[in-house]
């Protein structure tokens, strides 16, 4: 895989990485359903050490149903939310499909908190399906 690269919308926070996703996956927790106004947040997992932000995203920090904090990453400009900091796994970040500049490089393998997916949301028969997370 290439590099990755992406931001915002107004471009005050950009990100890059050379780092290829741990994992690339549609998660439909209702917290993401939530932050995000849709059906599931398509996020690309990658190693926080390789990734390489510019700008000063603000996080907002939530604690997930079992226990552990959430944090969810957006530009405080224009309000582009870009990464996701999950407690349980602190070596990766999460980085919002949608936000990078080439989001056709998004390749869901994985549907994470399935059971909370709405049935509007139809989940594609080609994914791994879990009813809670990834692990």
């Amino acid at each position: 895989m290439t590099k990755l690269s992406g931001g915002c919308a107004c471009g005050a926070v950009r990100y890059e990485t050379d780092a290829a996703p741990a994992a690339m996956l549609k998660c439909h927790c209702r917290d993401c359903q939530r932050a995000g106004g849709s059906g599931y947040a398509p996020v690309l997992a990658v190693p926080a050490s390789a990734l390489k932000i510019t700008g000063s995203p603000r996080y907002y920090r939530t604690v997930g149903g079992a226990g552990k904090a959430v944090e969810r990453g957006f530009c405080p400009t224009c309000g582009s939310q870009l990464l996701v900091k999950l407690e349980r796994l602190p070596a990766l970040i999460g980085i919002q499909a949608a936000s990078l500049d080439d989001p056709s490089v998004f390749k869901p393998a994985l549907d994470i908190f399935t059971a909370s997916a709405w049935a509007w949301d139809e989940l594609s028969p080609s994914t791994e399906k879990r009813t809670h997370g990834m692990v």
